[in-house]
């Protein structure tokens, strides 16, 4: 299988904002395993700004884009060395990407995003991919990394994209707000109503329910599943590899 899974900010972190190691370890580790068995592993991770923040000692998550890029030049070193470290006690040789959209809506950068990434899996290299926040500015308010994920799901033909977020998965309404909001845990189409149910950026986690379903349409049309699943234990990604219940899984329609 040629897998893809995206971390966002919040699983990364704890509610203080400072990084969950027991998590980063755990993901690394079930991840060196899928691929120790014979799986092709892509790690689409967030966190830059958070850990720049962290290491730079600031109180508070900054609000201006210049500052942000700071964070974020500081924690990308910060968050690799972390991924390296972990990645290295279980075996693995990681490799950094940083991309930015004009990376993937230019047809010859897209087309030699793709071969590196292809490169890199036939080398047995585990690549971890981050949008390029020291540079781009519109990716730092779009969202956490999730229709990155997607198109990177795309663009090597993976066979499944599993996203870790805050929540158990996609309901049928807020579960945070709404009592009687259920679990949805198989979808075929995306219809308007979860549309509207989803809500805008930030509705759940930091990226938001909404642009994880644009993700979600984004590998259905070409034909990836994608299981959207709490991020708390990295374990659930074995669930979903394995096609048991985690979360909520979207079914890829294979085009003829």
């Amino acid at each position: 299988m040629r897998l893809v899974v995206k971390v966002g900010t919040s699983t990364l972190t704890y509610q203080t904002g400072k990084a969950n190691f027991k998590f980063i370890d755990n993901l690394c580790k079930v991840l060196s395993d899928l691929k120790n068995a014979g799986n092709e592993v892509i790690l689409v991770s967030s966190g830059a700004i958070a850990r720049g923040v962290e290491k730079l000692a600031f109180s508070r998550k900054p609000t201006d884009i210049p500052t942000k890029q700071a964070a974020a030049a500081v924690g990308q070193c910060e968050l690799m060395y972390t991924y390296d470290k972990f990645f290295s006690d279980y075996g693995q040789t990681v490799a950094q990407i940083l991309i930015t959209a004009d990376d993937v809506s230019d047809d010859k950068r897209r087309e030699n995003f793709h071969n590196t990434l292809v490169r890199l899996l036939e080398l047995g290299i585990i690549p971890v991919i981050n949008e390029n926040d020291t540079i781009a500015t519109k990716e730092i308010s779009l969202g956490d990394n999730d229709s990155l994920a997607a198109i990177v799901a795309v663009s090597v033909e993976a066979d499944l994209l599993v996203v870790l977020t805050d929540i158990d998965g996609l309901y049928t309404g807020n579960p945070k707000t709404d009592e009687n909001a259920e679990l949805i845990p198989l979808v075929e189409e995306i219809t308007e109503e979860m549309e509207l149910s989803a809500g805008g950026a930030g509705t759940f986690g930091t990226g938001g329910m909404s642009t994880k379903l644009q993700a979600a349409k984004m590998c259905m049309d070409n034909g990836i599943n994608m299981v959207i699943a709490k991020g708390g234990d990295a374990d659930i990604i074995y669930k979903a590899v394995n096609g048991e219940d985690a979360g909520t899984k979207f079914i890829g329609r294979r085009k003829l």
